[in-house]
C-alpha cells in the first residue's frame, strides 16, 4: 500500500486523509474496525467468565457427591464389621441392641443416617424412631449377594434437611460367611454455592483485567494503522487501492517491483506477457523465474536504469528502472517495460521473417546431428513439422537408403524414410513402404524437373489424387489442403522428395513460401548425402573386416570356444581374433587390434592376419611369431610413409602407427599354456571353482616400434578352466578408466566356472557393452580340455632299423585297442617311414607318439635339426619315396621344431574308425619292400 500511495509531505498531496482525521472514529463506535474488534472482546471476555463459572459450579458439586459417596461406604463397612453388629442381628430386639450404636456411629462420622436392617430390608435403626420397622427405600438385591451398592436415593425425613442422599449398602455376614444383614449408611449433598462463591470475585477479576488489557491494545493498534494508512478510513483505503489496482493492470506497461531480497513483490498483466512469467510469480526470488540473464540481472541490481533495450525472447524491451524510495534508506525497486517491436504490419512480416530465420537455425543444427540416411531424413521432417508444415513426409530413393549411387531408373519406386506432424490423423502411406508413383503425381514431376511442385488446393490436384483415390478421399475428408513437393537433390544428383502438407487449420502455401521450402530442403539433402556415403563407405569398410574375420570354428579337440564381435557405431577398426589349430592338437589363440579406424585399419588387420596364420603353420615359438609381426608392422609402416614422401603427401599419410596382439598356444596333451603380449590387454583366466584371475603375462611394447623383445609365460590350466582375450574397447571408455573396466569384468566373470564359453561371452557382453560403442570389440573365451591318457600312446625307439616291425606291431597293438583296425594299414606305413627316416637321417633320441582325437595323429621326434622334404625320385633312384607315400595316405603333414630337435607328424582325418585316405595310389608296388616277417 505504501508502494501506491507514495510518502505524503503535506495535505495537499493527500486531502481525504484530512478529511478522515476530522471523523476519526472512537472505540465506541461501532462503525469502525477498531470499535469492532473491541466489542469482539468483550463478548469473548463474558463468555470465558461465565464458561468458567459454570465450570467451577459443577466440579464443586461433582467433588461434593464424590465425597459423599466416600464417607458413606466408609460409615456403612465399618458399622457392618464392627464387633457384635451380627449377633446382634439374630438377637431377639435387634433395635435396643443396635440403635444406640448407630446414632453413636452417625454423630461421630458425620453421615446423615445409619441404619441396620434385616435381609428384608426391614429397618432396626433409623434417627427418627418412628421410622423403625419400615421398609427400607432403596436397592439391597446385590447387597444380599455380597456386594456393595452406592446411589441416590429418596426416604424419609432426615435431621440434614433437604439435598441430595447420597447412600450405601454393605452386608453383615456372620462367620461363615453368610448374608445374615445390611447396613445402610448415607449422607445428603447439601447447596453447593457456599464452596464457589468465595471464588467468584477472582474469575471477575480476572475478565475485567482482560477487558482493560483488550482495550489498550486495541486503541495502540488502531493507532498504529492510523499511522500505516496515514489516516485513511477503511472503505477509503479499499477505494484507492482498487483504483491502484486498475490503473496498474490496465496500463499497456509492465510493472514490477522488487524487494531488497531480491524477492519480486509485484508484476502486472503487462510485465506477465512480456516476460512469459508463471501465474504464481509473486514472492518468488528473481534468480529462480528463468528469465534471460540480461533481465535478471538488471532486476537484482541496485543501480538505476533509463530506457535501455533488452531482448526477452522475441521481444524487445525498452526498461526503466528507480528505486522506490529515492530519499530513504528502505530498499526496492520500480521496474517499467515498454514493448518497441514494430509496427503491426511490419511486426508481422518480421514475426515471419524471424521464424522463418529461427527455423533454418534450428535445420542446421537439428539436421544431420548423426550419420544415419533414416534418422536425417525424420530430423527434417521434425524440424518442418509443425513449424511449417503440418503434416512433413520424405520418400528417398532405395539406393539413398542403401548407400548407392541414385539412379534416374529408380525414381518412381521411392520408399517411406520419415513422417513428421499429425500423420496419426492423417492417413498416410507407412514408415518403409515403398510407393510407386505416377508420371502425373506431384512427387514425379518435381524429379523430373527438380523444381518445387505447388498444389495450393489438393482438391484440384488430380495427380495427386489419381495415385491413390482412396487414400486421397480420407486425406481430404481429414482436412488436408496444399501441398508442396520439393526434391530432395545434392551435388546435382536427386535423392528423393520432401513433401510439406497443410489442413484447413493453416493458410494455404504460398508462392512466398517455396524458396523457404526450397532452402530448408537443401539443407537436409546436403546432411542425407553425406549420410549415404557415410553408409556406403562404412558398408564396405564392415564388410571387408567382417571378410578377414573367422566365420566358423576350425575342427579341433583341445579347446570349446565361443566368440562375439561388435563393430563401432562410426567407422571399423583392427580388432581382430582367430582360433588356428596347430600340430600335436595344440591349438593357438589370437587377439589383435590395429590403431585407428576406416579401411586402411581393417586392410592392415587382414594383412595381420594372414601373417598370424604364415607364422603359425611354421610353428614358431610365442615369442617369435610376435617378432615377426613386430618386424612386418615396421615394414608397412616404412612402405607408407615411402608412397606419402613420393606422391608429395608427406606428413598426410595413414601410415600404421601401431598394433597390439596377444598370441597363446595351448597343448591339452600336457594341459600347458604359452602365451606373449604385445602391448595388448592381459587375459583371464576362470578356474573350474569361478575364481576369476589374470594369469600375470609379461607387458611387452606395442607391435611396430622395432627392436624389444618379447616375454612369454607358460601356464598350467587344469581341465575345464576357461581363457578370456578381449580388446580394449570392452573394458576402456572416455567416462572411466580401464581399471574400472578390469574390475568390471571381474564381476562379470565371477562365478563362471560352469558357465559355456558361449554363456560366459553372452554374460560378458550384456554387462559390459556401452550404450554408444566408439571402439570395436572383440572377445573370445576358451575353455580347455585335456587329452585323455588312455587317447596317447608313446614309446622310445632305439637308433636301429631292425626295431621298426616292432614299432609297427606296437602300433598296431595300439590302434586295436583304440578300435581303429582299419586305419592300421596306413598308420603302419606312416610310421614306417618316419621312423626309418628319423634313425636314418637323424639323431637319437627317437621317440614315436600316437594321439587319438577327431584325427589319428602319428609324430616321431629326434634330435636333429634338419628339416626332411618331399621330393619326385626318379624311376633310378632308389630312395626319395618314402615322404611321398606318407604325403598320400596322410591328411596333411609337417615339421615342427623343439628345444631338443624336431617333431614329424601326420594326420589322417578318421572316418567311423577307417582312415580317410585314397583307396587307391600309384605306389601299391613298393609296399612288398617292407620286411615285416609278422605282416
Amino acid at each position: 500500500m505504501e508502494v501506491f500511495s507514495g510518502r505524503p509531505r503535506s495535505p495537499e498531496r493527500h486531502p481525504l486523509i484530512g478529511r478522515s482525521r476530522q471523523h476519526r472514529a472512537s472505540l465506541l463506535d461501532l462503525r469502525s474496525a477498531a470499535g469492532q474488534v473491541f466489542l469482539l472482546q468483550v463478548v469473548v471476555v463474558v463468555l470465558l467468565v461465565v464458561a468458567a463459572v459454570a465450570a467451577m459450579v459443577l466440579q464443586t458439586a461433582s467433588d461434593a457427591v464424590q465425597r459423599g459417596r466416600r464417607e458413606s461406604v466408609v460409615a456403612a463397612q465399618s458399622f457392618a464389621s464392627a464387633p457384635g453388629t451380627a449377633e446382634a442381628l439374630r438377637s431377639r430386639d435387634p433395635t435396643a441392641v443396635l440403635q444406640p450404636r448407630a446414632e453413636e456411629v452417625r454423630k461421630r462420622t458425620g453421615v446423615d443416617f445409619v441404619v441396620a436392617m434385616n435381609t428384608q430390608g426391614i429397618r432396626y435403626t433409623y434417627p427418627y424412631p418412628r421410622e423403625i420397622g419400615k421398609k427400607f427405600v432403596g436397592t439391597i438385591a446385590p447387597a444380599l449377594k455380597g456386594r456393595t451398592v452406592i446411589e441416590q436415593a429418596g426416604g424419609p425425613p432426615l435431621p440434614a434437611g433437604k439435598g441430595t442422599a447420597v447412600q450405601a449398602v454393605v452386608p453383615v455376614t456372620d462367620s461363615r460367611g453368610k448374608v445374615v444383614g445390611l447396613v445402610s449408611a448415607g449422607i445428603t449433598v447439601k447447596n453447593v454455592a457456599a464452596l464457589w462463591l468465595p471464588q467468584l470475585p477472582i474469575i471477575l477479576g480476572s475478565g475485567a483485567a482482560a477487558l482493560a488489557l483488550s482495550m489498550t491494545g486495541t486503541t495502540l493498534v488502531a493507532r498504529r494503522l492510523r499511522r500505516q494508512t496515514h489516516g485513511l478510513a477503511p472503505a477509503e483505503l479499499a477505494q484507492l487501492y482498487e483504483h491502484h489496482d486498475a490503473v496498474l493492470h490496465a496500463v499497456r506497461e509492465g510493472v514490477l517491483i522488487t524487494g531488497t531480497d531480491g524477492r519480486l513483490l509485484l508484476a502486472n498483466d503487462e510485465a506477465r506477457r512480456l516476460l512469459d512469467l508463471p501465474a504464481d510469480v509473486e514472492g518468488r526470488p528473481v534468480r529462480e523465474l528463468g528469465l534471460p540473464e540480461q533481465i535478471t540481472r538488471l532486476l537484482t541490481s541496485p543501480e538505476a536504469v533509463t530506457d535501455e533495450v533488452h531482448l526477452a525472447g522475441d521481444r524487445l524491451l525498452a526498461v526503466n528502472k528507480r528505486p522506490t524510495y529515492p530519499q530513504a534508506d528502505r530498499g526496492g525497486s520500480v521496474v517499467t517495460l515498454r514493448d518497441t517491436t514494430e509496427l503491426a504490419a511490419v511486426s508481422g512480416r518480421a514475426e515471419v521473417a524471424r521464424e522463418r530465420l529461427k527455423l533454418l537455425y534450428e535445420a542446421g543444427v537439428g539436421i544431420g546431428t548423426t550419420l544415419d540416411v533414416g534418422r536425417t531424413a525424420q530430423e527434417l521432417a521434425d524440424v518442418a513439422a509443425p513449424q511449417f508444415a503440418d503434416l512433413v513426409t520424405v520418400d528417398l530413393l532405395d539406393a539413398v537408403l542403401r548407400g548407392w549411387e541414385p539412379t534416374a531408373e529408380g525414381w518412381r519406386h521411392l520408399r517411406r524414410a520419415a513422417i513428421g506432424g499429425e500423420q496419426r490423423m492423417i492417413p498416410v502411406y507407412p514408415l518403409g513402404e515403398v510407393i510407386t508413383f505416377s508420371r502425373r503425381t506431384p512427387q514425379m514431376r518435381t524429379l523430373q524437373e527438380r523444381r518445387v511442385i505447388l498444389e495450393a488446393d489438393l482438391r484440384q490436384a488430380h495427380g495427386w489424387r489419381e495415385q491413390d483415390p482412396e487414400r486421397a478421399r480420407k486425406a481430404l475428408e481429414c482436412g488436408l489442403r496444399s501441398l508442396a513437393t520439393v526434391p530432395l537433390q545434392a551435388r546435382n544428383v536427386p535423392l528423393g522428395v520432401v513433401n510439406f502438407y497443410r489442413t484447413v487449420d493453416s493458410p494455404a502455401f504460398q508462392p512466398e513460401d517455396l524458396s523457404f521450402a526450397e532452402e530448408l530442403a537443401a539443407r537436409a539433402a546436403l546432411a542425407i548425402d553425406n549420410a549415404r556415403r557415410f553408409t556406403r563407405e562404412h558398408a564396405m569398410a564392415v564388410t571387408l573386416q567382417r571378410s578377414l574375420l573367422p566365420r566358423a570354428q576350425p575342427d579341433q579337440d583341445a579347446l570349446e570356444v565361443a566368440w562375439r564381435y561388435l563393430p563401432a557405431e562410426v567407422g571399423v577398426g583392427g580388432d581382430w581374433f582367430d582360433v588356428i589349430p596347430l600340430p600335436g592338437a595344440r591349438v593357438a589363440l589370437v587377439m589383435g587390434d590395429v590403431v585407428g579406424h576406416g579401411l586402411h585399419a581393417a586392410a592392415t588387420m587382414g594383412r595381420l592376419r594372414t601373417a598370424v596364420h604364415n607364422f603359425s603353420t611354421l610353428d614358431l615359438p610365442v615369442d617369435e611369431v610376435l617378432g615377426n609381426l613386430d618386424d612386418l608392422v615396421v615394414r608397412m609402416d616404412n612402405e607408407e610413409n615411402a608412397g606419402d614422401a613420393a606422391e608429395g603427401h608427406e606428413g598426410e599419410g595413414e601410415g600404421v602407427t601401431g598394433a597390439t596382439c596377444l598370441y597363446a598356444v595351448y597343448d591339452p596333451v600336457a594341459g600347458a599354456c604359452t602365451m606373449a603380449r604385445a602391448g595388448h590387454p592381459e587375459p583371464v583366466i576362470v578356474r573350474p571353482d569361478g575364481t576369476v584371475t589374470c594369469p600375470g603375462v609379461p607387458a611387452s611394447t606395442p607391435l611396430g616400434l622395432g627392436g624389444s623383445p618379447f616375454e612369454t609365460a607358460e601356464l598350467s590350466l587344469p581341465e575345464g578352466s576357461q581363457l578370456v582375450l578381449y580388446t580394449d574397447g570392452l573394458v576402456e571408455d572416455r567416462t572411466h578408466d580401464i581399471d574400472v573396466g578390469m574390475e568390471r569384468l571381474r564381476r562379470a566373470l565371477d562365478g563362471s566356472g560352469r558357465r559355456t564359453p558361449e554363456e560366459t561371452c553372452q554374460a560378458v557382453i550384456d554387462t559390459l557393452k556401452p550404450s554408444h560403442s566408439s571402439d570395436d570389440i572383440a572377445l573370445l573365451a576358451a575353455r580347455t580340455r585335456i587329452f585323455p591318457p588312455s587317447r596317447v600312446a608313446e614309446w622310445d625307439v632305439p637308433s636301429d632299423p631292425a626295431v621298426v616291425p616292432s614299432v609297427r606291431a606296437r602300433c598296431r597293438e595300439t590302434l586295436r585297442e583304440w578300435g581303429l583296425e582299419e586305419a592300421g594299414f596306413a598308420t603302419e606305413l606312416i610310421l614306417s617311414e618316419l621312423i626309418t627316416n628319423a634313425i636314418r637321417y637323424g639323431s637319437p633320441p627317437v621317440s614315436v607318439r600316437l594321439l587319438h582325437g577327431r584325427c589319428l595323429i602319428s609324430e616321431v621326434a629326434d634330435g636333429s635339426g634338419t628339416s626332411p622334404r618331399i621330393r619326385r625320385a626318379a624311376t633310378t633312384d632308389e630312395g626319395g619315396r618314402g615322404l611321398f607315400l606318407v604325403a598320400q595316405f596322410a591328411q596333411r603333414w609337417g615339421t615342427r621344431y623343439t628345444t631338443r630337435g624336431k617333431v614329424i607328424w601326420a594326420e589322417q582325418l578318421l572316418h567311423d574308425g577307417t582312415s580317410a585316405a585314397p583307396s587307391q595310389t600309384p605306389v601299391d608296388f613298393l609296399l612288398d619292400q617292407f620286411d615285416d616277417p609278422d605282416a
